[in-house]
């Protein structure tokens, strides 16, 4: 019988180090959570979404494999938070099926962001290709200040 070594046992997918756990500026935001979600599905339902910044837009990106764009909601509440939520259903059962591993996750889905003063909340645009949701909410121009001021020199 073949050894397996220690850090490929069970455990060590409960054990991942992450930099940057610490570092989430919206920590304070209600998510879902939850001891009734199975750990088994935890990663769905805390879906990792990138927000990049451009000059142009904030730009969010969320994998979403296997789920169809009727399946997801992003909305814009209290004028400047951006909700994206959705929901995996679980694979109907068959009884003659026997299954060895289940990895895939499923359930509910809720994430939000408060968006900055600049965002244009009445323009976003969503899409969907390939399990990839993006979302652009495009920016207003700041109006930057003139360079240079000349000041008047009083007595």
């Amino acid at each position: 019988m073949a050894m397996i070594p220690s850090f490929f046992n069970s455990r060590s997918r409960d054990i991942i180090f992450d930099p940057f756990s610490s570092l989430d500026p919206f920590k304070d935001f209600p998510f879902p959570s939850s001891p009734l979600i199975p750990r088994e599905n935890s990663a769905f339902v805390n879906t990792r979404i990138d927000w990049k910044e451009t000059p142009e837009a904030h730009v969010f990106k969320a994998d979403l494999p296997g789920i169809k764009k009727e399946e997801v909601k992003v909305e814009i509440e209290d004028d400047r938070v951006l909700q994206i939520s959705g929901e995996r259903s679980v694979e109907k059962e068959d009884r003659n099926d026997t299954w060895h591993r289940v990895e895939r996750s499923s359930g509910k889905f809720l994430r939000r962001f408060k968006l900055p003063e600049n965002a244009k909340t009445d323009q976003v645009k969503a899409g969907m290709e390939n399990g990839v949701l993006t979302v652009t909410v495009p920016k207003e121009e700041v109006k930057k200040p003139d360079a240079r001021k000349t000041v008047e020199i009083s007595c």
